[in-house]
C-alpha cells in the first residue's frame, strides 16, 4: 500500500538519554518482554525490543485508521509515549498487543477527532477529506486498485472501519477484536458483514 515505515525510532529514557530502537532484534516472547520491563536495570533493553518487535504493526494498525503517513506517524509516536509511560501497569488480563493496540486505536480516534473539531467536520466527513488527500500523499504508492479500496473503507462508519482493518488485514480472531474492542464476537461479526457488503457495493458502483 506504501512505502516502508520511516518513523522516530527515538524516546527519552528516564535518565534523559536517547533511546535507540534497534528494529532488526531477534523476536522474543511476551513473557520475556515483561519480565525485561519489571525489573529496573533491564527496562530500556525491554522496551527497545518491544518497540523493534511492535511499532511496525502499530504503524500500520494506525495507518489504517488515519491513512495518511505524516498523521500515522504523530499518533505512532504519541502511543509510544503512552506505552512507555504505562507499561508498568499493564496487567496482563489480555494479551500484550491486544492492550498496545487498544492504546494505538485510542490515540487514532483522538487524532481523528481534534482533526473534525478544528474544521467542524465529524469523523466521516474528516475521513473522507483525508482520502482525498491520499493521491498525494508520497508515501503512498498503491495502485488504483488499491486507492479505490482505501476509498470505500473511508465510507465505512468509525467502528465498521476499525473492525474492517483488523479483519480483513490483519486477519485478528474476532476473540482478540472483542477484548480489544469491548464489543460481543456477534456484533463484531455484524459489523465485519456490513462493511463487507458496502466496500463491495462501492467496488459496483465504481466499474
Amino acid at each position: 500500500m506504501v512505502k516502508p515505515l520511516s518513523i522516530l525510532n527515538v524516546l527519552y529514557s528516564k535518565t534523559g538519554k536517547i533511546l535507540q530502537f534497534n528494529t532488526s532484534a531477534k523476536a522474543i516472547t511476551d513473557d520475556q518482554l515483561l519480565e525485561l520491563l519489571r525489573a529496573e536495570h533491564s527496562f530500556e533493553r525491554g522496551f527497545r525490543l518491544l518497540m523493534s518487535q511492535y511499532q511496525e504493526r502499530l504503524y500500520w494498525h494506525i495507518r489504517r485508521i488515519v491513512l495518511l503517513h505524516e498523521d500515522a506517524d504523530d499518533v505512532l509516536q504519541n502511543t509510544l509515549i503512552k506505552v512507555y509511560k504505562g507499561i508498568l501497569q499493564f496487567e496482563g488480563k489480555s494479551k500484550l498487543y491486544t492492550w498496545l493496540y487498544r492504546i494505538a486505536t485510542n490515540e487514532a480516534l483522538t487524532h481523528l477527532q481534534n482533526k473534525g473539531r478544528q474544521s467542524a467536520e465529524s469523523l466521516d466527513d474528516v475521513s473522507a477529506f483525508l482520502t482525498s488527500r491520499l493521491e498525494a500523499d508520497t508515501w503512498f504508492d498503491g495502485n488504483e486498485a488499491q486507492l479505490k479500496l482505501q476509498k470505500a473503507i473511508a465510507q465505512l462508519p468509525e467502528k465498521q472501519k476499525i473492525v474492517f482493518n483488523m479483519r480483513y488485514f490483519e486477519e485478528m480472531p474476532y476473540e482478540e477484536m472483542s477484548t480489544m474492542l469491548d464489543t460481543s464476537v456477534g456484533a463484531l461479526k455484524a459489523s465485519f458483514h456490513h462493511a463487507m457488503k458496502k466496500v463491495e457495493a462501492f467496488f459496483k458502483e465504481e466499474e
